[in-house]
């Protein structure tokens, strides 16, 4: 497994050794001793998660706050999407910035997003079946969200805004400038 820097500070690319012959492929998609030696800290992951979408679904841009934030390892089983994080850490070099990387079931790209940021994504293909590792519980009282189109983060979602399919909630979340960033990490 190899380890690809972005630009957004402790968000990083994790890109499996795929091992493809005339039966078709074979990889590991993850080895806890493996990832933690290349994140340089242990995460233990305590839940998996799974969605399945249509072209056009938007799901994000969603965090939990405070003692119930969550890092993720994200990965496309099946179609493609566009995923992003955006960093709401104040104290962090990458503050403010965001980060978009296909994931698809051709390229087995998995995505880390550390605790302190809004992560989201996009289905491109016909449908897309979404999977990601957390390292904490979801709690609903603690669920976040940011604006999806907000235009100071101007993220190119890489679909056309008539095609997205978003949720009531996610159509009305807070813009960047809205977000109360002394209280999201106590």
């Amino acid at each position: 497994m190899e380890l690809i820097q972005t630009p957004l500070k402790d968000c990083v690319i994790l890109q499996p050794q795929v091992f493809q012959d005339n039966r078709g492929y074979f990889f590991e998609s993850y080895n806890a001793e493996k990832v933690n030696k290349l994140l340089g800290k242990k995460v233990d992951f305590v839940q998996d998660n799974q969605s399945r979408s249509s072209y056009g679904v938007l799901r994000g841009l969603h965090f939990q706050k405070g003692e119930h934030a969550q890092a993720k390892l994200v990965r496309v089983l099946e179609g493609k999407v566009l995923d992003v994080a955006v960093d709401l850490r104040p104290d962090s070099p990458s503050f403010g910035k965001s980060y978009a990387v296909e994931l698809s079931d051709e390229n087995f790209t998995q995505f880390y997003i550390p605790r302190g940021f809004a992560h989201g994504f996009v289905v491109l293909s016909e449908t897309a079946v979404f999977a990601y590792k957390c390292d904490n519980g979801y709690n609903k009282a603690s669920e976040g969200g940011l604006l999806f189109n907000d235009p100071t983060l101007n993220i190119d979602w890489k679909v056309e805004a008539k095609d997205f399919v978003l949720s009531d909630k996610d159509q009305v979340n807070p813009t960047f400038s809205q977000l109360e960033f002394d209280k999201l990490w106590k």
